[in-house]
């Protein structure tokens, strides 16, 4: 089984977040990139299969040069060899586009994506692919077993959870639950060490078109000063609750 697990970039989530230039380009400054986590759950569970099913894993990146830095990590926790799209992740319909292409000329029987990345949110790439490759297509998948062409994978749904069967090839967009995050891999020395020698293929773009762009960025709201009331004052409480917060 040939598996190709899609990594995307992305600044931690403890990262103060800036823009410039007029607030239309995120400022990179300080900030500390990570294998987007949905991801992460994904490609261990990739390597998962890789150890006790003998599957081939190869990871992927719509980026630039400095997320290669991500991908070396991805190839010491235990990936085959990596391959970086360069081009900017900057429209999903591009980022899909590009990961199809890659998915066509390898011949990739499962492709794991994170539903979503933790930097625009959109959910909508691993969707995107499956429609342009015409695979199956499992979303917020939280379980996934593969047993020769057939795949059993559970999702979650509003509410519980759902069990599907479905067949290779197929596409599904992880999340946490995928594994345990106990069962999550740190790179170990000689993981570092090995990821050297593998194989990191840069390829040029298929395309320039986008189909939209981001204008511009905006941070939410500074949240308001809070409000503290003695517990022994109740009338005030009930009175701000009505006339300023109108909760009540």
């Amino acid at each position: 089984m040939k598996i190709l697990v899609c990594i995307s970039h992305v600044p931690d989530t403890t990262s103060k977040i800036n823009f410039i230039n007029g607030d239309t380009e995120f400022d990179t400054n300080g900030v500390q990139f990570v294998i987007n986590p949905n991801d992460e759950f994904g490609l261990t569970r990739a390597i998962w299969f890789k150890e006790q099913q003998g599957a081939s894993v190869t990871v992927v990146n719509v980026g630039g040069t400095d997320a290669e830095a991500t991908l070396r990590k991805a190839l010491a926790i235990g990936a085959d060899e990596a391959i970086r799209i360069n081009a900017n992740p900057s429209d999903g319909m591009f980022v899909a586009t590009e990961l199809a292409a890659v998915v066509k000329a390898g011949n990739y029987d499962l492709v794991i994506a994170g539903k979503e990345s933790l930097d625009y949110n959109g959910g909508m790439v691993p969707g995107m692919l499956a429609g342009l490759l015409g695979f199956n297509f499992v979303n917020s998948c939280i379980g996934l077993d593969v047993n020769g062409t057939e795949a059993k994978a559970i999702r979650e749904i509003d509410g519980g959870k759902e069990t599907v069967s479905t067949s290779l090839p197929l596409v599904i967009g992880g999340q946490k639950g995928l594994v345990e995050e106990k069962d999550l891999r740190i790179p170990n020395m000689r993981g570092i060490m090995m990821a050297r020698t593998k194989a990191l293929d840069v390829k040029e773009p298929t395309t320039t078109e986008t189909a939209s762009k981001a204008v511009k960025f905006e941070k939410p709201a500074a949240k308001s000063a809070v409000k503290l009331i003695s517990a022994d004052n109740i009338d005030e409480l009930i009175d701000l609750l009505h006339n300023e917060a109108k909760v009540i």
